[in-house]
C-alpha cells in the first residue's frame, strides 16, 4: 500500500510540474487565458484552522484533530485522544475591510475503537454592507452571513485504513431579501456530503528514518446548486466548491524530544471549467456548465476551453467543419493548471512547543493565490494554541498578512487510552 500511495504521490508531481508550460508545447503560460472557476458558497473551502493554515494548508493526511471534519473526517479513527473540541477564529480579508471573519467550532469524540464521530460549525460573517438603488440612495443597512452545520462518521475498515463521511446543511444569505430591479432574492441552501479514505502505518519507513506515514483522500461538498432568487428558473445554478485531494504526510520520530512532520496536499475543484463564447452567446470552445452535479464532477477533467488560434486581426479561427482552431496541447495544460500544491513542515519539541512553514500555489490563470505560512503552536496537559500567519508573494494581494488563531482542549483520558471496541 505504501508504494502504491508513493507511486501515486510521484505521479501527480509529475503532472503538477508540467502544470507551468513552456514554449515548447506550442503556448506559454503567459499565452493561456485567464479562466478562473467560481463557485457558490466558497467559504465552505476556507482553511478554518491555524494548524494546517501554517503548513501550506496542507491538512488531509496530518494526524487527527478536532479540525478533521473539514480536512479528512476519515482519520479520526487514528486519533491518539478520546476526543477533543476546538475554536478557530480567522479575521479575513483585512486588506480590504476589518469587520469579515470565519469562526470555526469542532470537535470528535471515538466511541471505540472502531467508530468515530464529530461535528462542526462554521460560521462567515461579511461585515456590514450598505444597499443602495440605482440612483445611490441608501436602501439600508444589513450584515450579510453564511453558516455551515457538518455531522461526520469515521469507520475504521482494518488496523490501517479507515473511511468517513460527513453530512453538511449550508445557509448562504447575502442579500436580507432585498429586492433588486423587481427582482425577489432568496438565501441560499445546500445539502453535502464529503467522503473520505486513509491509509495509516505508524511503523513505516523511508530511508533510515522510522514514523509514521499517511496517505488519504477526499471529496468534499458534493451538493445541490445554488439559486439565490427565482428569475430564470430554467437556469443551471452555481455549483458548490466540490474539491478532490490528495494527502501525504512523514511523521519523523528522531528521538523522544524531536519530530518532524512533512506534508503534501494536491487539490483539484471538481466544478465544470468555463467556455468560450462568442458575442452570440455560442460555445466556442469547452463545454456548457448546465449540467448535473455528478456529470459536472467529471466534466471539470476534461472540459477546459485552452486558447484559441487568432489571425492577424485578432479574429478566432475557424476550421473547415466550423468549429475554432484551438492552441495544440493548451486543453491539456490549461487542465493540469487548475491542480493546487500545498506543502508544510512542522517540527514539535517534548510535544510542547511546534513551529511549522509551508507553501501553497494556485496557477496565476486561475486564482493565483501563492503564498507562504508560518505558524507556531504551544500544548500544555489539556490545552493547546495555535497561531497561524500568511505572507502574501504579491503586492496588494487581499489574502496579505491573514491571521488565524486556534484554541484547543481535550477531554476525556489523555494520552492514546481509547475504549476497548466491542465489534471483535
Amino acid at each position: 500500500m505504501i508504494k502504491f500511495a508513493l507511486s501515486t504521490l510521484l505521479l501527480l508531481i509529475g503532472f503538477t510540474t508540467f502544470a507551468q508550460p513552456t514554449s515548447g508545447s506550442g503556448v506559454t503560460d503567459d499565452q493561456l487565458q485567464l479562466n478562473t472557476i467560481t463557485t457558490a458558497v466558497p467559504f465552505m473551502s476556507i482553511t478554518p484552522d491555524s494548524r494546517a493554515g501554517g503548513m501550506g494548508d496542507a491538512g488531509t493526511a496530518l494526524s487527527a484533530d478536532a479540525s478533521s471534519l473539514y480536512w479528512n473526517t476519515s482519520g479520526l479513527s487514528f486519533a491518539k485522544e478520546k476526543a477533543e473540541l476546538a475554536v478557530s477564529y480567522t479575521p479575513w480579508l483585512r486588506q480590504l475591510t476589518n469587520d469579515i471573519h470565519l469562526s470555526y467550532l469542532s470537535g470528535y469524540y471515538k466511541v471505540n475503537d472502531r467508530h468515530s464521530v464529530g461535528g462542526a460549525l462554521r460560521y462567515f460573517s461579511l461585515g456590514e454592507i450598505t444597499f443602495t438603488d440605482e440612483t445611490g440612495n441608501v436602501i439600508r443597512d444589513d450584515k450579510p452571513s453564511e453558516f455551515e452545520i457538518t455531522a461526520g462518521y469515521a469507520f475504521k475498515t482494518s488496523q490501517r485504513t479507515s473511511v468517513g463521511l460527513n453530512g453538511k446543511f449550508a445557509y448562504s444569505n447575502l442579500t436580507g431579501g432585498l429586492t433588486v430591479a423587481g427582482v425577489n432574492t432568496k438565501p441560499g441552501i445546500a445539502g453535502a456530503a464529503d467522503i473520505s479514505f486513509t491509509f495509516f502505518n505508524d511503523d513505516a519507513k523511508i530511508g533510515g528514518l522510522r514514523g509514521t506515514y499517511t496517505f488519504a483522500t477526499t471529496i468534499n461538498n458534493i451538493g445541490n446548486k445554488i439559486k439565490y432568487s427565482d428569475v430564470g428558473s430554467n437556469a443551471p445554478g452555481d455549483f458548490l466548491p466540490m474539491n478532490l485531494k490528495f494527502g501525504n504526510s512523514f511523521n519523523a520520530r528522531f528521538d523522544k524530544f524531536n519530530s518532524l512532520t512533512m506534508s503534501l496536499d494536491i487539490q483539484k475543484l471538481l466544478v465544470p471549467t468555463p467556455a468560450i463564447y462568442d458575442d452570440n452567446g455560442e460555445i466556442m470552445s469547452g463545454k456548457t456548465n448546465d449540467v448535473g452535479v455528478i456529470a459536472g464532477m467529471i466534466q471539470s477533467f476534461y472540459d477546459a476551453p485552452g486558447t484559441l488560434v487568432l489571425d492577424d486581426n485578432g479574429d478566432a479561427v475557424q476550421n473547415a467543419d466550423g468549429s475554432y482552431e484551438v492552441v495544440k496541447n493548451s486543453k491539456f495544460l490549461e487542465e493540469l493548471s487548475e491542480i493546487n500544491i500545498g506543502a508544510g513542515l512542522e517540527y514539535w519539541y517534548n510535544n510542547i512547543l511546534a513551529v511549522r512553514a509551508g507553501y501553497f500555489y494556485e496557477n496565476k490563470n486561475k486564482g493565483a493565490r501563492q503564498y507562504f505560512n508560518f505558524g507556531v503552536g504551544f500544548k500544555y496537559n489539556r490545552f493547546g494554541i495555535d497561531v497561524s500567519y500568511l505572507a502574501a508573494l504579491k503586492r496588494n494581494n487581499p489574502l496579505a498578512n491573514t491571521l488565524r488563531f486556534t484554541l484547543r482542549i481535550t477531554l476525556g483520558p489523555m494520552g492514546g487510552e481509547s475504549t476497548p471496541s466491542t465489534d471483535e
